[in-house]
């Protein structure tokens, strides 16, 4: 294997540096492209609503909690649990029942 001098091993360190640096920049383009192209097919294809046509409110499922029991729980985490597990089933907060939220201590 030949050797090679400080200096040529600069120039192949910069060139590998180059190289790099631009795939990374046509890498980029590339992505800004596709991404500007996908969103102008979405603002296509979305209807342009009017400004005096406001969507209707949704109308909230009827049905009450009822009384809930906490245990070792403040109510804002309580809150919050009982949302994410509306959220997660795809319900209405409103239509679950929840009895009591207990901590488990580990």
């Amino acid at each position: 294997m030949p050797d090679i001098t400080i200096g040529q091993a600069g120039i192949y360190a910069i060139l590998g540096y180059a190289i790099v640096f631009i795939g990374l920049i046509a890498l980029m383009l590339v992505i800004t492209l596709l991404g500007k192209l996908f969103t102008r097919k979405k603002e296509e294809k979305a209807p342009v609503p009017d400004a005096e046509v406001a969507a209707p409110a949704p109308v909230a499922a009827p049905g009450t909690a009822g009384q809930l029991k906490l245990y070792n729980v403040d109510p804002k985490t309580a809150a919050m649990l009982m949302a994410i597990v509306a959220d997660k089933m795809g319900k209405p907060i409103n239509e679950l029942r929840f009895l009591s939220i207990k901590e488990v201590a580990e």
